[in-house]
């Protein structure tokens, strides 16, 4: 899969998970092992595609073909993952999750509008 093909999953993936962390209740019990199994599940995929965009991505950096430094790629994948938690478990103050979000956004959109600027020339 080509890192935009990657890049535009995963921005699906994001506004899932703010659409679950914005209309989904708490879990009643954090410790409940059905409800960390389901969380497990759903999330792998969304953490393997995690692992293949950051190879991919970075790779894009090095070779110049994306104007992004090394560190917000890094950084995007930590938050991510970061947001992938607290859209099940709530555990964060709305303002927080949308720092991450937006921040989250801004890298995936930057990194898009660069590669479609390199597929131009």
């Amino acid at each position: 899969m080509k890192l935009r093909e990657q890049t535009e999953q995963l921005n699906q993936y994001l506004d899932a998970l703010r659409e679950r962390f914005e209309n989904e209740e708490a879990p009643p019990d954090r410790k409940d092992r059905d409800f960390f199994n389901m969380v497990k599940t759903e999330t792998a995929p969304v953490y393997d595609a995690l692992e293949m965009w950051e190879r991919d991505a970075s790779a894009a950096v090095k070779e110049r073909k994306a104007a992004v430094h090394p560190n917000q790629i890094q950084s995007t994948r930590e938050n991510m993952e970061l947001l992938l938690m607290h859209s099940y478990y709530l555990d964060v103050r709305r303002k927080r999750y949308i720092e991450l979000y937006t921040s989250i956004r801004y890298v995936f959109d930057l990194l898009l509008d660069t590669l479609e600027e390199d597929e131009k020339q």
